[in-house]
């Protein structure tokens, strides 16, 4: 795969399908094919994009990643230690080294909790600090995220979605993680307040040593903060190289058209630039196509695409794709 020895999370073939049940005695009928053989590594200290459109199984990669759902089938390895094996306390014992900050800053704080009490909790799961300890711990988290300690006795519905974002990111941050899944952290908020979480994100991977899996659909923020970059689509992997290399040199159909919607502030090249519109809607994860996923929108669509699923391989350093026409 990748010859660094600096790999902190890696995932081979990693499947993640949901049953789909049916009928009085909950009969098995069919599978969501959510995730499907994705194989990609994240470095230690660098932000790691996964982008894609809305439903490709970005969100589901992330959660099976950390074990929140336990994979069909395939492997998660975090350091040497493969996660899908750890039951129990083990697999507790590594949750404190690694963290998630949900996408809605909303729906992901307990409305009857304070802040303090949802900061801290953690710490009581875990048993790591308990009394005036954690009350320290709190206020070092909130001051950590920008947020005055005050606000430790409020509720969430005292304050606005970027102030709760940073309650997320600092529970997340309380048990001084080695890796955090942010999951579409700024797509819930206000384009204004958007750029203080990515620059506040980017601080504390810098203050910490934070390693970043970063799930986005907007391809101009994760432009703006990954190193690397792997573009997803109907629950498979359809290209992943460095940022500069992903935008300058795009080689995925599917790559190429996501990158051609994205604007760009110089009007004479904007003008000169030309989109590509895909035909179609994404099809439906319970029922594939054949072959390669993409070819029903694909504009370049050949015969073998429709016989043949394409391999994930290296077609330059540290640049893979999978499309039989590259």
């Amino acid at each position: 795969m990748s010859n660094h020895n600096n790999i902190l999370v890696k995932t081979e073939d990693l499947v993640m399908h949901f049953p789909i049940l049916s009928g009085v005695f909950q009969r098995q009928v069919g599978v969501v094919h959510a995730v499907d053989s994705v194989s990609f590594w994240v470095r230690r200290g660098e932000t790691f994009g996964l982008v894609g459109e809305s439903g490709c199984g970005k969100t589901t990669a992330g959660r099976t990643i950390l074990q929140l759902y336990r994979p069909t089938s395939g492997h998660v390895y975090f350091e040497d230690i493969d996660l899908t094996k750890l039951k129990g306390e083990e697999l507790r014992r590594m949750r404190r080294r690694m963290q998630m900050i949900f996408q809605d800053p909303y729906a992901s704080l307990n409305p009857r909790m304070t802040i303090a009490e949802i900061v801290g909790e953690p710490l009581l799961v875990h048993n790591i600090a308990k009394g005036a300890e954690l009350e320290e711990r709190v206020r070092e988290a909130l001051v950590t995220v920008r947020l005055s300690p005050t606000f430790a006795s409020r509720y969430p519905h005292e304050f606005s979605g970027g102030q709760r974002q940073r309650i997320g990111i600092a529970r997340a941050l309380v048990l001084q993680p080695e890796f955090i899944v942010c999951d579409e952290p700024i797509s819930a908020l206000d384009v204004s307040i958007q750029a203080q979480v990515i620059n506040l994100l980017e601080d504390l991977q810098e203050k910490f040593n934070l390693t970043y899996l970063f799930i986005a659909h907007d391809l101009s923020v994760v432009r703006h903060i990954s190193d690397r970059v792997a573009v997803m689509y109907l629950g498979i992997l359809a290209e992943m190289a460095s940022r500069d290399e992903l935008y300058n040199h795009p080689l995925h159909p599917y790559t190429q058209a996501l990158l051609s919607a994205v604007p760009v502030p110089d009007p004479v090249i904007e003008e000169k630039r030309k989109r590509i519109i895909l035909e179609g809607d994404v099809p439906s994860p319970v029922n594939p196509p054949s072959g390669c996923r993409f070819r029903t929108r694909c504009p370049l669509a050949q015969k073998i695409c429709a016989e043949q699923v394409p391999v994930w391989r290296e077609v330059a350093p540290d640049h893979w794709v999978a499309c039989h026409l590259v």
